[in-house]
């Protein structure tokens, strides 16, 4: 198994991922991120009412599932495809922890469907199916 640098080539400021909490390779992931006001995109979103872009979201679940997808495998990363069915429930301001859950439902060659949920405070902030490609750096 790899670690989670190995299969998320992320890094400051793009990486929306704090920690792994659970893991089961190939299948499933749990991760976090912090939400503070240090985060880069609070600076001008909205300065006077900061709140984290519901694509910053999109893009932390899709990193949560390239982990679930490819830590199983020996190399490669994750790329965003498609986003399916995403839905946004509540506003991130900062001080929120968001837990990101990842399952992958199906995998089809170098790609996969993966189901995700973002929460805060045990509510649903977002939650929806992106689609993932691997490829090779």
């Amino acid at each position: 198994m790899r670690k989670m640098e190995g299969a998320l080539p992320h890094r400051y400021p793009f990486r929306m991922i704090d920690r792994m909490v659970e893991l089961e390779p190939g299948r499933r992931a749990v991760a976090v991120k912090a939400v503070s006001l240090e985060d880069f995109f609070l600076e001008g979103h909205f300065p006077h009412d900061p709140c984290m872009p519901e694509a910053l979201i999109v893009e932390a679940l899709a990193q949560a599932g390239g982990i679930a997808m490819l830590s199983a495998k020996e190399e490669g990363i994750g790329f965003l495809v498609k986003v399916e069915e995403m839905q946004f429930h509540k506003t991130v301001r900062p001080g929120a922890q968001l837990t990101l859950s990842a399952e992958v439902e199906f995998s089809f060659g170098e790609m996969a469907k993966v189901r995700v949920k973002a929460e805060s405070e045990g509510k649903t902030v977002a939650q929806g199916i992106v689609v993932l490609a691997a490829g090779k750096r």
